[in-house]
């Protein structure tokens, strides 16, 4: 771990979305990290405390544009939405910065499909060559030292640490993956819509973008690096009347002779030394309440050996481990401090 003379320059550009404020939340809260700029377009000139009342009293400076948080930070997180990052990128490695992209920039690694899923181009091949994906249970010897990490999004946090205890151990069959998922209505962003608009949601719940999520690709190719060959992923958003939280429920058909014993053993194997995903005894489920303004991921696995098939769950905070809390994450890592510096909340009862 390395010995830190003086707290680490923080800036957020992008922080008065959800969850670029939700990093300032957990920076605060860093004791190795200070927060010492941040940029917000919408509401330039004003302080973050006149945009987030909450904030009163622990950060009340005025929100700035870019160009002062890269003069300001020595790490910028950048919580915009996709095709924003790249030149924000391009200025930080220029000048050293370590940048962490909570947006989709730089999440895929084949570019035709990030121009099939989001319609965009890469400028800068050789910055997308040096950037890493920032899902630490799975990949975290990449992120150490790396400076462009890309943050993963809620759905692809989720859906991989629910499977990938039985991928590793070769239990699953390739085909016919199938990932239904219910997530909270902060996952939409800030801005209104018809979709999350209060009449609309309340006491509602339905699916949206069945077979056409953003999100697919890039849980496909996380699940393909576990594979180690091309697969794909039936994937089934839906929309919860609550602020936060994501549960994710996947199946996947087991291999002939896979049983429960083998599945426990597996995932026990697989996460016994990992902080932030919590294994659950058997018998118990994942809710959403229990992760609530953490970076836990609390995981369960059931083999129904009846019909041959993997019940794998997972549950997370949308705004913590699916976005902020996994990008502070990636920052410790990625700096040599201690994994869990800043993200030490513990759920609330209720």
């Amino acid at each position: 771990m390395a010995v830190i003379m003086s707290k680490i320059k923080v800036g957020v550009i992008g922080a008065t979305g959800y969850a670029g404020a939700e990093i300032c939340r957990l920076i605060l809260g860093h004791p190795n990290a200070e927060l010492t700029a941040v940029s917000s377009v919408s509401f330039e000139g004003q302080a973050l405390s006149r945009v987030y009342p909450g904030y009163l009293g622990l950060w009340d400076m005025t929100c700035t544009n870019q160009q002062e948080v890269l003069e300001k930070a020595e790490v910028v997180f950048a919580a915009l939405p996709h095709g924003l990052s790249e030149e924000i990128a391009k200025a930080c490695d220029d000048r050293n910065i370590l940048f962490i992209d909570i947006g989709a920039d730089f999440r895929l690694e084949d570019e035709d499909e990030y121009k099939e899923w989001y319609g965009g181009d890469y400028q800068y091949k050789a910055l997308h060559e040096k950037a890493v994906y920032g899902l630490p249970e799975l990949f975290r010897k990449k992120i150490q030292g790396a400076r462009v990490i890309a943050n993963p999004g809620c759905y692809t946090t989720a859906v991989p640490l629910a499977l990938a205890p039985a991928i590793q151990a070769g239990f699953i069959e390739q085909q016919g993956i199938v990932a239904d998922c219910k997530s909270g209505v902060t996952g939409a962003g800030r801005s209104p819509t018809q979709g999350n608009h209060f009449p609309e949601l309340n006491e509602n719940f339905y699916a949206y973008k069945a077979a056409s999520h953003r999100h697919t690709p890039e849980i496909e190719q996380t699940l393909r690096q576990l594979f180690g060959s091309k697969m794909r992923v039936t994937f089934v958003p839906h929309l919860l009347p609550v602020n936060r939280g994501i549960l994710a429920t996947c199946y996947a058909r087991l291999k002939p002779g896979v049983t429960k014993g083998q599945i426990d053993e597996a995932y026990r194997e697989f996460y016994g030394n990992e902080f932030f995903v919590r294994l659950l005894p058997q018998g118990k489920t994942p809710t959403i309440r229990s992760v609530r303004f953490t970076n836990f991921c609390d995981v369960a696995a059931q083999a129904d050996e009846r019909t041959g098939t993997l019940i794998a769950l997972s549950a997370i905070d949308n705004m913590v481990k699916g976005a902020a809390g996994q990008a502070v994450q990636n920052m410790n890592i990625a700096l040599g401090l201690c994994e869990t510096d800043g993200l030490l909340t513990v759920p609330p009862a209720i």
